[in-house]
């Protein structure tokens, strides 16, 4: 018998005088409390209340129960109000695990997030492998394409696409690739352990006329810090392949020029991925809807034209989890190449 239930109507049965009356209270047969009672006294093996047909009082063993049962009560009720207070408002600590490249991505909501919530500490860890959210005791995950555990619920935020960008003085210095295929002949700065480039970075993907295909690229620098990678493009030390929100603003500036956007169509998604659907608690579901909201804003390539504008991320509305998306790893033959 559960024993929260059998505290309960032991504690009612004293603040009202009676079995009767606590039933009523309790919205229970006066038998159902009457048995309760019994099967704590028999449980503890003491007589908790004296009995008479008119009234009923507490034995002194009685008294220290009735005591603690008030006090214990009481924490669970205090404990249920907290809980439903973070269910509620946004509070506490946020665990939040991403991939490397996505913390420069999701800086600016994170930093709108905390003056729009105060209450909330966001924990953030980039990693090059998701973490288990359960056992690693994180509520939510952010990476780009990715195969995550089944058994996570994924919202997808936002579809982007990958550029091939360098600074015009590597172009100027080294001639501008019309094809994938002359990258061979270019220092390609490394981004490994990305979920799209493969695990040491070197396998850039793309799609021709003949369909998709791949090629093993090479440069002087290996790197998994977005910072890094980012920081050598603009310096001009080699061509970089990432996804589009991270050079977003360079691209815009002229700082980097994009190339081979024909091989470069197909689009991939930033991901949400948290361990359960119902009750998601309040800070969770906030930092989800901010992020689908600022990702909104970045929705479309700047150097293309006003007419003929291609999208390089497009921020998803719809609150629907789905499956996490799954693309082909196999690499074919380059076109043109021997």
């Amino acid at each position: 018998m559960d024993r929260v239930s059998s505290m309960l109507s032991f504690v009612k049965v004293v603040d009202t005088g009676g079995f009767g009356s606590a039933a009523r209270q309790l919205n229970l047969s006066a038998s159902v409390v009457t048995t309760r009672v019994k099967s704590i006294e028999e449980r503890l093996g003491v007589r908790l209340l004296n009995r008479t047909t008119r009234s009923v009082s507490l034995t002194e063993a009685g008294r220290a129960y009735y005591d603690r049962c008030v006090q214990i009560l009481s924490e669970i009720e205090h404990a249920e109000e907290a809980a439903q207070v973070l269910q509620s408002k946004p509070r506490g600590i946020l665990r939040l695990n991403t991939s490397p490249g996505i913390p420069a991505l999701i800086a600016r909501s994170v930093a709108e997030y905390g003056v729009r919530y105060p209450d909330v500490t966001i924990h953030m860890a980039a990693t090059s492998r998701m973490l288990d959210l359960v056992e690693e005791g994180y509520d939510l995950a952010i990476w780009y394409a990715t195969k995550a555990d089944p058994g996570l619920i994924v919202r997808r935020l936002a579809d982007y696409r990958m550029v091939a960008c360098a600074s015009p003085e590597y172009f100027a210095r080294h001639g501008r690739p019309e094809h994938p295929s002359e990258l061979t002949k270019h220092n390609c700065v490394i981004f490994y352990d990305s979920p799209i480039l493969g695990r040491d970075g070197r396998e850039w993907h793309f799609t021709g006329p003949d369909g998709e295909f791949s090629l093993r690229t090479s440069g002087n620098l290996e790197t998994n810090s977005a910072i890094a990678f980012r920081r050598a493009a603009l310096l001009g030390q080699g061509i970089i392949m990432t996804p589009a929100p991270l050079v977003f603003d360079d691209l815009k500036s002229g700082a980097l020029v994009s190339i081979l956007s024909d091989f470069l169509p197909k689009q991939f998604s930033i991901d949400a991925f948290y361990p359960h659907r119902a009750h998601l608690p309040a800070k969770v579901r906030t930092f989800i809807d901010l992020l689908v909201e600022d990702l909104r804003q970045i929705d479309r390539d700047p150097l293309a034209d006003n007419e003929q504008r291609d999208p390089v991320i497009q921020a998803v509305s719809a609150s629907d989890p789905r499956p996490a998306p799954k693309r082909k790893s196999s690499a074919v033959k380059v076109p043109g190449s021997t």
